[in-house]
């Protein structure tokens, strides 16, 4: 079972999206300037880092970068089966999920970027992450430093952030410190995230919120505030609010995805922090990123390893009658958009003939008519013949009789081998 994790601010990083340029799922990045009205193109390829870590940039461009990352995680045939997002990336999360549209769900990013900048300059805050403390500790620790700081972040065990007051999390970091904490690491941020200090972003983000229509989850979104799964979409707008004042409980998110059977955390989009947390926090299941396109090779390897991979594909620009998967496996994908017929005398083995289809078969295949030669015919979209470059067996039928397909939309599943003579 695959789960979905989205990173938050913290992991953009200058030029991050220099290696998706020539990739289809490049059209992402234009899509979104278009719904917000910035350049997001150059925000992911030339914005120096001084420009990036503005919490208002930050924050659209890393969403923009983990949209553009799903888009061609997608295009090679994988879907989560439940999705969790840190802080921002709750926001990617629930596009991932269905329960919000992309131009939206990027418009809704600007306004909390926005009102979480004006927060900040308003109720001036950091951030630290305490390393090798407990919880209780850390909270302790707030607590004993009497000032304006709480827990802002439950990451993994080991490993608290807190916010508040510069003054404040100076003290509570010495008596963490004394407490056990092995480590202390000032973040660059803008503000005291997480905490009532950012109660004044509170407004502006509500308003922005009932204007967003918010839709049932395809799959079970596990929230910050809460580690819970919410799948009444008039809860959302409520939990997207209180995430800004409460902290985000990453540890028992990973616990709770866990619970409902994840084996593999793929974070998508930049960096690879949530990563070493859900290894941390779940160290019996596989937990990868994906940030860059030689990345999804290595998710595909990692699916069909121990999951025997079904419905993966790999898309790519420059091929479209038939797809790279993983040594042994292709697909065939269409040549262009259209209703697609599969050929009749095709069958996947064990299963019979396609449902639907008619009962016979066709020259060079009477003893097996799961068997495919290069160039035979596998189907039609619309009046144009779909050939296959590759020979080898009928896995599994990807898209199904009168289905409305587009361009580069995986159509059947090969397993080739020795050729047959």
């Amino acid at each position: 079972m695959l789960a979905f994790t989205f990173p938050g601010q913290g992991s953009q990083r200058s030029g991050m999206g220099r290696p998706w340029v020539d990739h289809p799922s490049w059209e992402v990045v234009a899509e979104a300037s278009a719904a917000v009205g910035r350049d997001v193109e150059r925000l992911l390829l030339d914005a120096p880092m001084e420009e990036l870590t503005q919490t208002a940039n930050a924050q659209l461009a890393t969403f923009v970068q983990s949209l553009t990352v799903l888009d061609a995680v997608e295009r090679v045939g994988l879907s989560p089966a439940a999705c969790a997002g840190h802080s921002l990336g709750e926001y990617s999360a629930l596009v991932a999920a269905g329960a919000m549209p992309f131009g939206e769900a990027a418009a809704l990013v600007v306004a909390r970027g926005d009102a979480m900048a004006h927060a900040g300059e308003d109720a001036p805050g950091t951030m630290a992450a305490l390393i090798g403390i407990g919880d209780d500790d850390a909270e302790a620790a707030c607590h004993r430093a009497e000032g304006e700081v709480w827990v802002a972040n439950y990451n993994a065990p080991g490993q608290v952030v807190i916010a508040g007051t510069s003054d404040a999390v100076a003290a509570a970091s010495e008596i963490a410190r004394e407490l056990g904490a092995r480590k202390v690491l000032p973040l660059a941020v803008s503000g005291a995230f997480h905490t009532p200090l950012m109660a004044a972003a509170r407004p502006a983000l509500r308003k922005a919120l009932g204007d967003v229509a918010f839709s049932t989850p395809e799959v079970p979104v596990v929230a910050n505030v809460d580690a819970r799964v919410h799948s009444d979409p008039s809860e959302w707008p409520g939990l997207l609010s209180a995430q800004l004042c409460g902290p985000v409980r990453w540890r028992q998110t990973i616990e709770t995805l866990s619970g409902l059977g994840t084996t593999t955390f793929v974070e998508v989009g930049p960096g690879a922090v949530l990563t070493g947390l859900a290894r941390r926090a779940a160290p019996e299941a596989q937990a990868l990123s994906v940030a860059k396109p030689d990345d999804l090779d290595a998710l595909l390897d990692a699916v069909a390893g121990p999951h025997a991979a079904a419905d993966v594909w790999h898309h790519d620009a420059h091929a479209h009658q038939g797809e790279h998967l993983y040594m042994s496996e292709r697909v065939v994908v269409s040549p262009c958009a259209g209703i697609f017929m599969p050929e009749a005398s095709l069958a996947a083995p064990g299963t019979g003939l396609l449902p639907g289809t008619a009962g016979h078969a066709a020259a060079g295949h009477e003893t097996d008519p799961s068997h495919v030669r290069t160039g035979d015919l596998v189907g039609r979209v619309g009046v144009t013949e779909v050939r296959t470059p590759f020979e080898g067996e009928v896995v599994r039928w990807l898209s199904v009789a009168g289905e409305r397909v587009q361009e580069g939309q995986p159509l059947v599943w090969l397993r080739v081998g020795a050729e047959r003579g």
